[in-house]
This record gives C-alpha cells, sequence and structure tokens, in this order.
C-alpha cells in the first residue's frame, strides 16, 4: 500500500498522484528530469542554459562535424558510464518491485533506470552504450568502440579534459574546444559510418519501440510521467494516447509541460523527491 504524498497538485483533475499509485499497473515516461539529480542536465529545465542538440542531418551530411561530435562522446560517454542512479530511479524500480509500476519508458539514453535495476524498461531514444553501422546495422558497444577510439588517439582524453573535468550534455557529448586532431573509425565489417544507438532530433524512433510503448500503456491502467516538458511528440503522443483512451494521466515536473491539458493531476516539484515519498 503506498502512502499519502505530502505535494499538493497544481491543479486537480478527476484523479490523483496518491489515486493511481493506489491501485497499481502504472506505466511511467520518463525524461530528462528524471536525471538531473544524477548530475546530468536536463535541454529544457527552467534552470538550463540554452543548448543546441545534434541533428541527425549534421551527422550523417558533414564529416567534419562528425568527426567533432564523436571527439566530445569519446569524452562523454564515460563520465555517462559513471554516473550512478539517484533517489528517484532507485524508488521507481521499487515501486516496480512491490507490483506498483508495470513499466518504464524513458526517453533518457542514460540507461540509470536498468542500473537502478527496473527491469521492464523501454529506452525509446535508444542508449549511449550502444553504436550502430549505419550501413550494415552491425551493433557493438561502447566499450568496444572506445578501445578502437584509444588505439588512434592516444592521450587525447587528458589533452582535452582540464582540472575542473568537463561539462556532460543528456547524448553523452561533452563540451570540449579543441577536436581538430582527433581520428575517428569505421564499422570494422563494412567500412560504414558508425552513429552512437541514439535517435537523434530529425531521426524517427523505429517503428516496433514505439508499437512496444502503445502496447505498454494501452496495459497499464495510468501513465505517470516524470521530469519531461513533452516538448518533442516522440513522448506527447502516448500522453495523447493515454488520455484518448480514458487512462488516468498524471504529471510531475517542475515545469509546465505540453501535455498538461491532457492531465487529471500535475504537480510542480523535483521527481526523486515525489517518488521517494511514496516509499
Amino acid at each position: 500500500m503506498t502512502s499519502v504524498s505530502p505535494f499538493s497538485p497544481s491543479q486537480r483533475g478527476l484523479v490523483s498522484l496518491d489515486d493511481v499509485l493506489s491501485r497499481g499497473n502504472v506505466v511511467a515516461l520518463t525524461g530528462a528530469g528524471m536525471s538531473t539529480d544524477s548530475g546530468i542536465p536536463d535541454y529544457r529545465g527552467p534552470d538550463s542554459p540554452p543548448r543546441n542538440p545534434m541533428t541527425f542531418q549534421q551527422f550523417i551530411g558533414d564529416d567534419e562535424f562528425r568527426r567533432h561530435y564523436w571527439a566530445r562522446n569519446h569524452v562523454g560517454w564515460r563520465h555517462m558510464d559513471a554516473t550512478r542512479p539517484n533517489a528517484g530511479h532507485r524508488a521507481l524500480a521499487e515501486l516496480e518491485r512491490r507490483g506498483v509500476v508495470s513499466g518504464v519508458i524513458t526517453q533518457n539514453v542514460d540507461m540509470l533506470h536498468t542500473k537502478a535495476g527496473s527491469r521492464n524498461v523501454i529506452d525509446l531514444h535508444g542508449v549511449y552504450g550502444r553504436v550502430r553501422c549505419l550501413s550494415c546495422e552491425t551493433l557493438i558497444s561502447r566499450v568496444a568502440l572506445d578501445e578502437r577510439l584509444t588505439a588512434v588517439n592516444p592521450g587525447f582524453t587528458e589533452s582535452v579534459v582540464g582540472a575542473d573535468g568537463v561539462e556532460i550534455a543528456p547524448d553523452a557529448d561533452a563540451e570540449i574546444s579543441s577536436t581538430a586532431h582527433f581520428r575517428m573509425v569505421d564499422c570494422d565489417r563494412c567500412g560504414g559510418i558508425l552513429k552512437p544507438d541514439i535517435v537523434y532530433f530529425g531521426e524517427s524512433v523505429p517503428k516496433p519501440r514505439v508499437r512496444a510503448a502503445y502496447d505498454m500503456v494501452d496495459d497499464a491502467a495510468a501513465l505517470v510521467v516524470l521530469g519531461s516538458s513533452l516538448t518533442v511528440m516522440s513522448g506527447l503522443r502516448f500522453v495523447r494516447h493515454a488520455a484518448k483512451h480514458d487512462k488516468p494521466v498524471v504529471i510531475v515536473n517542475r515545469g509546465t509541460t505540453r501535455g498538461d491539458e491532457f492531465a487529471d493531476d500535475t504537480l510542480h516539484a523535483g521527481c526523486s523527491e515525489v517518488l521517494t515519498s511514496y516509499l
């Protein structure tokens, strides 16, 4: 049995967060705000600096831009890999173990839900820990690619990381200035372009993954959004779908979202503090 939340909703709809969690079979849709307590910045939070994430068209259309990206990623991915789940991730995993949460659809690529112990996770936008060849579709681990890149770029990371470290973006990119001497490698099977197994802006989420997410929402009793502004349609469509099928929708986010009009309850608060209050 879940406890009563100490947080007051910013608007009262038909169903509250207390209601949906007490009934169970809840699907969580999570965004970047879920991971800010782990030290990963978000793109659109109220206190976030302006960011211009890379587009798919930029990645495939400009060799120099692609090399520059991989240089930053070569530094940034290991910092992402070292990031640990926060209290919100752990609380969500515990709610799954208790049978309250049935699954997680995450827009994040940081793999922190899996690291926290959540088992039924759909990584909507992919994960930072895999790399895909755009020609032959071969998948390799980021660890394996790191070994190849380190071999052809000895000392690169040490040369660009200052005493204060680097700033990491939500897609495992790192803010560094000098990348001119970085060397990229191609697929060792076909010579094709390698790309992180992440859905970039301007790129479509694979249809089977979208279908699996819709099925998860269809099988759930309610949808709870955690830490997402729902600015992009890849997440907003599941909120619209749930509302269309008369499933309760509750949104927990520090600011307003594009999905607020579909919500029965909205809480303007941090994910970790809200989720841990139900343990």
